[in-house]
């Protein structure tokens, strides 16, 4: 079967893309900030506690890497990593895998959805494992030149 990307860092809505005998794969990473009117005491011990530093309007970091499937970034921690959640918009109420790509761009996996996330929150460090389902390339551009992607520009 073939095998085609479609980039959503742009892409804010839903899609539908249905190509016969063919796999398309979300791609991409984008940043999932909130607004700074949800600043607030619990979100700062996050930083404080678990350096878990959520992703608000006011502070949005710049991206130097780009992700097969696609990763919704929603924090950062102060070693320079990223924590997201993987194929889906960031949503701790989902099934979708939380996975962290640290400052080397090498991905690893957090835990298995929001919910273990939340609750082994203390230990979140501790509990890294490589992570093999994402592949981190340093731009898109990279991404092309061994991946074909689908043209919605026509």
């Amino acid at each position: 079967m073939r095998k085609v990307y479609l980039d959503r860092t742009e892409l804010t809505g839903a899609i539908n893309v249905n190509l016969k005998d063919t796999e398309v794969i979300p791609a991409g990473t984008r940043i999932y900030s909130m607004s700074v009117y949800h600043k607030n005491e619990e979100y700062q011990k996050y930083a404080n506690d678990y350096d878990i530093q959520f992703i608000f309007d006011d502070d949005i970091p710049h991206l130097e890497f780009y992700t097969v499937p696609y990763v919704d970034i929603m924090a950062k921690d102060s070693k320079g990593g990223f924590i997201g959640t993987v194929g889906q918009q960031c949503d701790l109420k989902s099934d979708a895998p939380i996975c962290y790509i640290n400052k080397h761009l090498e991905c690893l996996v957090i835990s298995e959805n929001g919910e273990d996330f939340l609750s082994n929150i203390g230990s979140w460090q501790d509990n890294l494992k490589p992570y093999d389902k994402i592949t981190v390339y340093r731009s898109k551009a990279e991404a092309e030149m061994e991946l074909e992607f689908i043209d919605l520009s026509v």
